[in-house]
């Protein structure tokens, strides 16, 4: 049968057949085509010469009808800032409702009692559906490392004439049925320029050419059993990649440049996904979920009503926070909210120093908010700032010189950032796990034999960024010149100010060729041999340092990808430069902070 075959039929069977003009307003098909479905349906054996149903039509709507449902609840929803920082956004309220409960209620109504809703993060706030409404849940413990392919793949064996339904969509109308025919996946019949798929006159999902906008993809799918032995095998082909980690469950449903299964295009106002806190509020502005905590902060901060903050916007998740950028009163502000774990790394009441030593200094951003307790903090926007670029080396040069500049203010706080300190401080938050690394132990032992070295050579003892990398640099051109802020200073403390210049060059993953351009930048005058050496040692330290940090934070369900294993190898290596470099003899076994010249 053909997609309007199959919908003509499915229409015959909620209702007694009053005429083929009654049956094309109620399926939106044209009168014309309504006549040709039926002779076909006829012909085929589905219909009777009255058009009821025949035995075998019967027989193929009981094959394909719905058995159960998959709700996929376990993702952060980034997007959703701030307010996801008090909710899942599967719980989040529409004109009173949860949008999940809202779910669960139509599917119920449609019959469908067996549904499963896989959740990760949050997970303890859906407990309660289960004895609410009878539903099951599923844990997706790799929920914040990988998309929700995975919590689909998790259910893979559950699926098969089966709903799948992302938990932040709202829908008018009850979108599910006791009765299916075909697979299907909902679009909506607005364009957005961030989907990647359009229906054509098939009503296929194909690819859109570059730069060009598609149908709003709503995500509600159905899946027969075929379709789903097709998704079931794409997953266990998709799956075991690391090249897959981002993508979402529709990458399984795509065969080559266009979707195995047909769209089902419904008007953009009926169906609603909801993926930031500027579509919550266009859906319901009397929402609860839009009254956060956040927001009141920020209001307060500034002296308005949370009416007056405006077009929210998630900037790029960072390597420590989360933050996001809205305007108030024609200006722009962002508001930093710390990540998972920071409370084990970070010092607030040490960051708050730090911003109280540099305040007046103009070296970093305008700070209108910092609670020492929690670390949230709203700062001004440099608007027609941009990040340095490590490849330009005209705005490294520029980043350096105000890099030097600073550490020759000679600020100071009451705290060390004690490199070595930390590196077995990060071990610790392990919680007795081995590294990842096999050879992990013979590379710290390595990396200790420097600290003799590191203690032999002259320091400049200042108050040092120490988290100085290029994005924290923003760059402003101005017409009195280059305007140059550092921002971020979480990690600040008193440090030799050669260890900036190594934080630097290791989180811009530059080899040792650009290390040296990076060095001879801060000191155009030149260094000696022993300098540079001391230099380097900082590079292997501080890789280990940061090495450590992302084995922790990947623990915590954060992964850093190539940064991470950089950074492990900066340890191995610049070791290894050293040792060469001053035919240090690092015997295996030699006693930690052992080292022979």
């Amino acid at each position: 049968m053909k997609i309007i075959e199959m919908d003509i039929l499915n229409s015959l069977a909620t209702g007694s057949y009053q005429g083929q003009r009654e049956l094309a307003e109620r399926t939106g098909y044209s009168l014309g085509k309504v006549n040709q479905s039926l002779a076909s349906l006829q012909e085929q054996g589905y219909l009777t010469e009255e058009y009821h149903l025949t035995g075998q039509a019967q027989q193929e709507i009981r094959e394909n009808s719905p058995k159960n449902a998959v709700i996929l609840a376990a993702g952060f929803g980034l997007r959703m800032m701030p307010i996801n920082q008090e909710v899942p956004k599967g719980l989040l309220e529409v004109h009173g409702e949860p949008l999940i409960e809202r779910q669960i209620r139509q599917l119920q109504e449609a019959g469908i009692r067996d549904i499963t809703v896989v959740v990760g993060f949050m997970k303890e706030s859906y407990e309660y559906l289960m004895d609410r409404y009878g539903v099951r849940l599923k844990v997706n413990r790799d929920y914040a490392l990988k998309n929700n392919l995975y919590s689909l793949e998790l259910v893979k064996n559950r699926l098969g004439n089966t709903y799948i339904i992302p938990c932040d969509i709202w829908c008018e109308d009850n979108p599910f049925s006791s009765r299916e025919l075909y697979s299907w996946y909902m679009v909506s019949d607005l364009v957005d320029d961030e989907s990647g798929l359009r229906v054509n006159r098939k009503l296929e999902l194909v690819e859109t050419e570059p730069e060009k906008g598609g149908n709003a993809m709503i995500g509600i799918a159905y899946l027969t059993e075929e379709d789903a032995a097709w998704v079931r095998a794409r997953m266990e082909e998709l799956c075991p990649k690391k090249s897959s980690a981002g993508y979402f469950w529709e990458e399984a449903l795509m065969d080559g440049k266009k979707m195995r299964i047909c769209a089902r295009m419904v008007p953009s106002p009926s169906a609603f996904e909801i993926n930031t806190y500027e579509q919550l509020k266009e859906l319901d502005e009397e929402s609860r979920n839009l009254k956060s905590e956040l927001l009141e902060t920020v209001a307060g901060v500034l002296g308005c009503g949370q009416e007056e903050i405006l077009d929210i916007r998630v900037l790029k998740k960072g390597m420590t926070n989360r933050s996001f950028r809205f305007t108030c009163r024609g200006r722009d502000y962002i508001m930093r909210i710390p990540g998972e774990g920071t409370d084990q790394l970070i010092n607030r009441k040490q960051e708050y120093q730090v911003y109280q030593a540099i305040n007046g200094e103009g070296i970093s951003d305008a700070i209108h908010y910092f609670d020492p307790e929690n670390g949230y903090k709203v700062t001004e926007y440099l608007e027609g700032s941009h990040c340095c670029d490590p490849e330009n080396w005209e705005e490294v040069d520029q980043c350096m010189a105000f890099l030097r500049k600073f550490h020759q203010k000679d600020l100071a706080v009451e705290h060390t950032f004690d490199i070595f300190e930390r590196i077995d401080f990060y071990q610790k938050l392990w919680n007795g796990q081995s590294s990842c690394y096999r050879d992990y132990q013979e590379t710290l032992e390595g990396v200790q034999r420097l600290r003799p070295y590191i203690d032999s050579q002259p320091k400049r003892w200042t108050l040092c960024h120490i988290d100085a990398v290029p994005d924290n640099f923003l760059i402003r051109e101005m017409p009195e010149g280059t305007d140059i802020h550092l921002i971020d200073w979480e990690y600040s403390g008193m440090q030799d100010a050669d260890v900036d210049i190594a934080m630097f060059a290791i989180y811009a993953l530059y080899e040792k060729e650009q290390v040296d351009r990076l060095i001879d930048g801060y000191y155009p005058e030149g260094i000696s041999r022993e300098h540079r050496l001391k230099i380097y040692c900082y590079v292997a330290a501080c890789g280990l340092l940061w090495s450590n940090w992302c084995e922790f934070k990947r623990q915590q369900g954060v992964e850093f990808g190539e940064y991470s294993l950089r950074q492990y190898r900066y340890a191995k290596e610049f070791a290894r430069y050293v040792e060469k470099d001053t035919s240090m003899a690092i015997r295996p076994g030699a006693m930690k902070g052992e080292l022979e010249i």
